[in-house]
């Protein structure tokens, strides 16, 4: 079905007055893109990212705009013309279902990642190059492979992996790097996530590779602010991993040893150019010893034991 995008700009202080404006013309659930909105989020949310793409900073520049979407027909024309009578300046294209349903998967293909593993999208086939394969279905969560953080972890992994060590992954997102160790044959993964769409997007990601909720278990909630969360995660992990953020992994490594086994590994990224210092030190001042320091394009990784 094709559907008409009507792209209507105004100023943020008149966005509540333009939508009941539009809602009285006819149209129905709007998507606002305002820069105004876009820096409170980041400023709420700070401490979950220490870098944001320019390119998509420069997208919401000057923005403040409504969007609307009616179908493609007599009832939708004619709402549309009512809307145009309304607002002359706004602008009109057209999309199809497809565009939003299926567009995106042409950015994702198989992903080599170390020396064992790729990363292959649900809907495609696994490459016949002997690697194993970790399916995965992106979605609309972190955690796709393409990231360096994401494989550098993953790389990291490979050296630990076994058959027999139970994993804690902090931060799982997709599930990408949970499910990874169990690919290479640890023996169970628990995982936590703010999100709360993690543990189903988690275990949807699992099922593809054949996991099930007995080997793999993803909670949701605020690890760093949550005790009781922390006393569920419980403890005797031979692996520990914490692909998050900076600002996330120096208050985290004051606690992160307590969910090790005696010799266990706790490998965190995330850590962007500039505050690899930072988080070394953290980590050396909560116990840990740096192992090993991978760094690929802006992004660290570390290897640490206690």
């Amino acid at each position: 079905m094709r559907w008409i995008e009507v792209c209507l700009d105004t100023p943020h202080a008149e966005i509540d007055a333009r939508c009941e404006e539009l809602t009285a013309l006819g149209a129905g659930g709007f998507v606002i893109e305002s820069e105004e909105d876009f820096r409170s989020f980041l400023e709420q949310n700070r401490r979950y990212w220490d870098y944001v793409d320019r390119e998509l900073e420069d997208s919401f520049r000057g923005l403040s705009r409504i969007k609307t979407y009616l179908s493609d027909d007599g009832e939708g024309r004619a709402v549309l013309a009512g809307i145009r009578a309304r607002y002359p300046g706004l602008s009109v294209s057209f999309v199809e279902d497809s565009d939003w349903e299926n567009n995106w998967r042409a950015y994702y293909h198989p992903i080599e990642v170390g020396e064992r593993l790729v990363v292959v999208p649900a809907w495609e086939d696994a490459p016949p190059d002997g690697r194993l394969p970790l399916r995965l279905d992106p979605g609309l969560i972190f955690g796709t492979g393409s990231h360096p953080t994401t494989r550098m972890c993953l790389a990291a992994l490979e050296g630990y992996a076994a058959e027999g060590k139970r994993v804690l992954d902090l931060g799982c997102g997709s599930g990408i790097l949970g499910i990874g160790a169990l690919v290479l044959g640890c023996e169970c993964c628990v995982g936590c996530d703010i999100d709360p769409k993690a543990p189903d997007v988690a275990a949807s990601n699992a099922a593809l590779n054949g996991i099930g909720p007995d080997r793999f278990t993803v909670y949701a909630g605020d690890l760093l602010s949550d005790v009781s969360l922390r006393r569920l995660l419980g403890a005797g992990y031979e692996i520990v991993l914490a692909n998050i953020v900076s600002d996330v992994i120096i208050p985290l490594s004051a606690f992160a040893g307590s969910f090790l086994a005696p010799g266990g590994v706790f490998i965190c990224s995330g850590v962007i150019d500039g505050r690899e210092t930072e988080v070394a030190a953290a980590l050396r001042a909560n116990g840990f010893t740096v192992t090993a320091h991978h760094h690929e394009e802006e992004w660290h990784c570390f290897e640490c034991v206690r």
